[in-house]
């Protein structure tokens, strides 16, 4: 009698297969397999392939037999078996013996014995790490898949056989993986389908992980005893697997389920599991292929555009760090839009801020400050995001970058490709400056032009010197700040921190170059444009002492960066123009902005003295420093902008030896080499077509003199104002107003040809004018003029307790006539 009772004479009948595979199970199913029958069973196998399948359908058999009658002992020995035969078999044929063996693991993980479970995926595993010579065109994996997943899924009661089983379930998927990405016919494991369950699965598990700091970095090398111990490592080494193995098509299709994820599990806030699962995916694929993840994280941010604040400000934390890593590689053809996109979001937030606040108006103000306060979050985490992202990228694509979101900036009057925000009113609009200029600020931190020119190219420096930008206090300290960013390209700044009198130059250091041809003629053509912004930026009541450092370091960064002989003559006239602001105060400045002013200049121009090096300039600097701060320190940034600090009632009365003397300076520097002459023509803004667009007074109205001629009692100027209206009149009157629009530019002529031109031709053609209309000034204007006009083309004017040696070239109203 055979084993289990089959007589010899029958069990000589059966197949030799059949008889070699019943002679592997022992009696007791304790004694495990038999080894002897098995290496027979293995030399056939080995021997007739075409027998494979046979073999196989028939270890199926009687697996599925011993499973159903709970057999396990020998169901552990079949499949002991199956692997030992898939191991030593390679040949063509073993395509149908898969095909069996495949079933019985399906028959195993289909058990509710976890035992069989895992005994089922290991078998797997180790028919995964098979290179099998030929494809498969019509294996699939579908069943296994949602399996393995479901086992992710594990929620025994015993906690043990939980962590037992989801440790199976990640390992079969990584079979899964390795199978299929080996196969011909890898793209399957890559539809959407797979990967909704695969990458959920393996998320789950990830979650579990205590220590989330560690699992950031690039991929580690965790030890075998961890990896098949904690389940958390193991599906973080199984993701990393997957991403890695990601190519161009399928890329998209791995990182969706992600989001999904994400959102069904509310893990955007708080976003720590969020961060880390973007830090490993953009660690794990290859670095070409960065830009289609950032590309998916903009889409979701679309997505769920209507979501909380901190689901958005989770969002976006996470599209920072995935850019902090691409930023390092490729980022690929999405550059601006990303910047487009953050952009248009930052928009939105400042919508829903300012909506919340107007319908809340009469509400609970604890939720209205809360909403608000959310919304700020997200702002600032844009900002923070569009700041990184560009000052990581090179440098040509920061300039494209600093352009387009200059071009953003909302301004007043012009019509621009910026955001529209026409619905938010004065104060969204405000709000959108501020935070545009804080990420321009960002951007430009650390950038470091070879010219000005490259830096502050005209299309970006007039939008960032527009008047409309200079309303607000904050927004000038922006403005400032970002110059500074791309002035300094010697990282001078810091050393210039806090206005104050600088004792010795010396000590701080500063480097320099040489002014490159370029940088002069930068200053030829946008000098004005800097010294113009400054003069301004002076004359604002709303100034505090962080605006006077800002305007401080601007004129020090200037001298460093920009000046040569030329320059250093029209920031010495700046700064007593500047000191004439306070004296004559046309402004009606309050006392502590004039004080502030004059403080600034003395700062200054005690830096610009020991930076060019002339002896009795530093002399008359340091006299009128040292009277100040005996009679008159307030006059001095130190005493100025304590906090308590007592101010004069007025200045009028104050002593000359108090103040810069423009002759004095002229005196010293000519002794030393200096152009001079310029000095004696005061400083006067110049006049651009952006006056015009600005909510602040016109500074046309501010330098110009109009004067009215009255007729008296000439009765023969009189004009009759009642005319007959008749086609004659009508035509002269269309005349007259295409000679109104040739006048006009005629003048806008003359204004641009005053701005542009060469002090030198500009006097050489006043001179003889000045000399006609010498007599007719003296009688028309309520002025004490010292005749003769001096050869310059200017004159010597008296007005009230104001005294200039010179006057500069004013506009004239005149009936008939318009003297420059």
């Amino acid at each position: 009698m055979g084993r289990k009772g089959v007589c010899c004479c029958c069990a000589a009948l059966r197949p030799r297969y059949k008889r070699l595979v019943d002679n592997i199970f022992p009696e007791d199913p304790k004694d495990g397999l038999v080894k002897a029958d098995m290496e027979k069973l293995t030399f056939y196998a080995v021997s007739a392939p075409e027998k494979l399948d046979r073999i196989g359908a028939y270890l199926a058999e009687r697996l599925s037999r011993d499973v159903v009658r709970h057999r396990y002992g020998y169901v552990l020995i079949a499949m002991e078996a199956l692997d030992q035969l898939l191991m030593a078999c390679h040949s063509q044929s073993i395509k149908p013996f898969v095909e069996s063996f495949l079933h019985m693991v399906a028959k195993l993980l289909e058990s509710g014995e976890p035992k069989l479970q895992v005994l089922g995926t290991n078998s797997f595993v180790k028919f995964a790490n098979i290179e099998e010579d030929t494809p498969s065109y019509h294996r699939r994996y579908d069943f296994f898949v949602s399996r393995f997943s479901a086992m992710c899924h594990s929620c025994d009661h015993d906690a043990e056989i939980q962590t037992e089983i989801r440790i199976a379930g990640i390992r079969g998927i990584q079979g899964v993986v390795r199978k299929t990405v080996n196969d011909e016919l890898r793209a399957t494991i890559w539809e959407p389908q797979h990967m909704d369950k695969i990458v959920p699965s393996l998320l789950f598990n990830m979650q579990k992980i205590e220590d989330i700091d560690s699992r950031i970095g690039p991929p580690s090398s965790p030890t075998g005893g961890e990896k098949e111990e904690n389940p958390s490592l193991l599906a973080e080494n199984c993701f990393r697997e997957l991403l890695g193995r990601a190519t161009y098509g399928n890329m998209n299709n791995a990182v969706r389920p992600v989001f999904a994820h994400l959102d069904h599990h509310r893990l955007w806030d708080p976003n720590e599991f969020a961060v880390s699962c973007f830090k490993i995916i953009m660690y794990s694929i290859q670095a070409q292929y960065s830009h289609h993840v950032i590309q998916e994280i903009l889409g979701h941010l679309d997505v769920r555009k209507r979501d909380s604040p901190r689901v958005r400000a989770g969002i976006i934390q996470v599209l920072l760090e995935a850019v902090a890593i691409a930023a390092k590689g490729s980022i690929g053809p999405t550059v601006l839009e990303v910047f487009n996109t953050l952009l248009k979001h930052l928009r939105i937030s400042v919508d829903f801020e300012l909506g919340d606040r107007r319908s809340s108006a009469g509400s609970a103000t604890v939720s209205t400050s809360s909403k608000e306060s959310d919304e700020r979050i997200v702002q600032n985490a844009i900002i923070q995001t569009i700041g990184f992202f560009g000052s990581n990228l090179p440098d040509y694509q920061r300039s494209e970058i600093m352009m387009f979101i200059m071009g953003k900036v909302p301004v007043l009057g012009t019509n621009s490709q910026s955001l529209d925000t026409s619905h938010l009113g004065d104060l969204g609009t405000r709000r959108i400056q501020i935070m545009l200029l804080r990420s321009l600020l960002m951007v430009t931190s650390g950038y470091k032009a070879t010219t000005i020119t490259n830096a502050l190219p005209p299309p970006f420096l007039d939008p960032l010197l527009s008047p409309s930008l200079m309303e607000d206090s904050e927004l000038r300290q922006l403005v400032l700040e970002i110059l500074h960013n791309l002035i300094d390209r010697h990282d001078n700044r810091a050393k210039l921190r806090g206005i104050r009198i600088i004792p010795d130059v010396s000590d701080l250091k500063i480097k320099r170059d040489k002014i490159s041809r370029q940088d002069v003629s930068f200053m030829k053509k946008h000098g004005q444009q800097l010294y113009r912004h400054i003069y301004l930026g002076c004359k604002e009541e709303d100034n505090v002492q962080k605006n006077f450092e800002l305007l401080f370091t601007s004129l020090a960064l200037t001298t460093i960066e920009l000046a040569n002989e030329e320059v250093v003559i029209d920031l010495i006239r700046l700064a007593i123009a500047l000191q004439d602001i306070a004296i004559i105060n046309e402004d009606n400045l309050p006392m502590f902005n004039r004080c502030g002013v004059m403080a600034l200049v003395a700062a200054y121009l005690n830096f610009l003295s020991q930076m060019i090096a002339v002896p009795a300039f530093c002399q008359h600097v340091s006299k009128v420093i040292e009277t100040r701060s005996l009679e008159a320190s307030y006059f001095l940034p130190e005493t100025i902008f304590k906090d308590k600090c007592n101010l004069p009632k007025s200045l009028e009365k104050h002593e000359k030896n108090l103040f810069f003397l423009t002759n004095k300076i002229a005196e010293s520097l000519g002794g030393s080499g200096y152009s001079v002459e310029r000095l004696s023509v005061p400083y006067v803004p110049q006049v651009t077509d952006e006056d015009r667009l600005s909510r602040r007074k016109s500074i046309v109205d501010t330098v110009s003199i109009q004067v009215d001629i009255l007729p008296g009692n000439n009765t023969e100027d009189k004009v009759d104002n009642t005319e007959e209206i008749t086609f004659e009149a009508l035509k002269k009157a269309i005349d007259n107003n295409g000679l109104e629009e040739q006048e006009k530019e005629k003048r806008r002529l003359v204004i641009e040809k005053f701005q542009k031109a060469p002090f030198e031709e500009i006097a050489a053609q006043c001179e003889t004018k000045a000399n006609l209309l010498h007599d007719r000034l003296a009688q028309i204007l309520e002025l004490t003029i010292r005749p003769p006009p001096s050869p310059s083309g200017t004159m010597t004017i008296t007005a009230g307790h104001a005294h200039y040696q010179s006057v500069p070239v004013y506009e004239m109203k005149f009936p008939d006539l318009c003297v420059y």
